[in-house]
């Protein structure tokens, strides 16, 4: 039987990712849009006190200042409107400015409209303000994950604001500029306890210098790459954008992890380890399983990355 992306989607089945993330963003997603902005802005909150943002230098927020100081000149009153159209999916020019942004800039879009809700210069939420129930549940909910899946159901629950992109026809995604690799003397090689397999190092390597012209180079044409909860990337082209856009200044340290043979000569390997990214530096390690179907000849035809269940999950590395 020969090899496809969705039999490659099947490697290492019991790898346990938590999927209490997407669910916690389904709930989130079926509140109202009053609530859904009142659940960011309480959420925020409650982040503050255990985990410190990286912010705003984790995004080149020079592509949102317009946006921002469009929004900073309204009243409150129509503050208010423009953050609710945003939940809503409304067709305004702030939300099809926000639907093309990177996930980082839209990150750092409300980094710091939170810092203006707080110093009182955007429409603060109302003193006493109560959440509803479900939005309490779903705030409840987040507050039992830890702090790397916290970090997903944030980042997660503001990507789909803004106007459907579906809906704009042929656009440019505005994202911050590809920053030069790391130079040789300031990048270190990983080590992953099992695993010697050069094309999985030299993935770990390359991604940790933001050498991401050598590190597509390690993809077969028609490969693919799954991230978290979504569906695979294919293509170079199109992975090449999503490390761009997403994996910039990503710091991976991988632990270790087990090969095995599989069909048609290929290779797949499990690793296990953290992941800490810029918007909540060293404080913060998300769980993390990287799952690559290495070819015969050693490129990568498929990689998923999975947010883990539980630190236990660390250590699985049963097939």
């Amino acid at each position: 039987m020969s090899i496809t992306i969705d039999s490659a989607r099947n490697i290492f089945p019991n790898t346990l990712s938590a999927d209490v993330v997407p669910a916690t963003i389904a709930r989130f997603k079926q509140l109202s849009a009053e609530d859904q902005l009142a659940w960011t802005w309480f959420a925020y909150l409650e982040m503050g006190k255990t985990i410190t943002v990286a912010a705003p230098g984790a995004a080149s927020m020079q592509f949102a200042e317009g946006t921002l100081q469009q929004i900073r000149q309204m009243s409150f009153q129509e503050q208010s409107q423009a953050m609710i159209d945003l939940a809503n999916n409304a067709d305004t020019p702030v939300c099809r400015a926000y639907a093309i942004w990177s996930p980082n800039i839209k990150l750092g879009f409300w980094y710091q409209l939170g810092q203006w809700m707080d110093q009182g210069v955007v429409a603060p939420i109302p003193a006493g303000y109560q959440l509803s129930a479900n939005a309490m549940a779903v705030l409840d909910a987040v507050k039992s994950l830890d702090p790397g899946q916290q970090i997903t159901v944030l980042r997660n629950a503001v990507l789909d604001m803004g106007y459907d992109t579906a809906k704009l026809g042929e656009y440019t995604r505005i994202s911050e500029p590809m920053g030069a690799p790391k130079a040789a003397s300031q990048r270190s090689n990983v080590t992953i306890q099992g695993i010697d397999n050069p094309t999985v190092l030299e993935y770990m390597n390359n991604l940790n210098a933001n050498d991401f012209e050598a590190l597509i180079k390690l993809f077969v044409p028609d490969g693919a790459l799954q991230p978290p909860f979504q569906r695979p990337v294919v293509g170079k082209e199109n992975i090449f954008r999503f490390f761009q856009e997403e994996c910039q200044n990503l710091n991976l340290l991988p632990e270790r992890g087990v090969a095995e043979p599989a069909d048609d000569g290929y290779t797949q390997v499990k690793v296990t380890g953290k992941v800490q990214t810029p918007w909540f530096g060293a404080s913060v390690g998300m769980n993390m399983a990287w799952r690559f179907l290495i070819t015969p000849d050693g490129k990568i035809f498929f990689v998923a990355i999975d947010l883990l269940a539980s630190p236990k999950e660390l250590l699985n590395l049963v097939r």
